[in-house]
């Protein structure tokens, strides 16, 4: 399955597909924004899969990286799956899910209903 574009609540959105590559660093994630544009997307979805177990080890810089990859170029990130393993293993990723979770740049979420319900709650903002 390839990636899919949806307009949710307003917002053009960019859905990944599990199955896609891994975005390993700032240069695949490069690859992906470049869809986006093309697309004209303001939000992009990646499932957890499509990441390495790097990106949630926060030492590696993976995860900071490629956040402030996006925020430059100022799509919404959001990650959506399980990552309950990764946080139990790391308090510092507990804080950081939690912190940006707040924010409008980068979001740790269950699924895709998730996703819909928080940017309705954005559109209504």
């Amino acid at each position: 399955m390839a990636d899919t574009f949806s307009v949710i609540h307003g917002f053009r959105t960019l859905i990944c597909d599990a199955d896609g590559p891994v975005i390993r660093d700032e240069r695949s994630a490069t690859d992906v924004m470049g869809d986006a544009f093309g697309r004209r997307a303001e939000v992009v979805v990646v499932p957890v899969q499509r990441l390495t177990d790097d990106f949630f080890v926060l030492r590696t810089r993976v995860a900071g990286e490629i956040a402030q990859k996006f925020t430059n170029y100022r799509l919404l990130l959001v990650v959506v799956g399980d990552i309950a393993g990764h946080l139990a293993a790391s308090a510092p990723l507990r804080d950081f899910v939690r912190e940006t979770n707040q924010g409008d740049h980068l979001w740790f979420l269950e699924d895709l209903g998730a996703v819909t319900e928080r940017l309705a709650v954005r559109r209504a903002a």
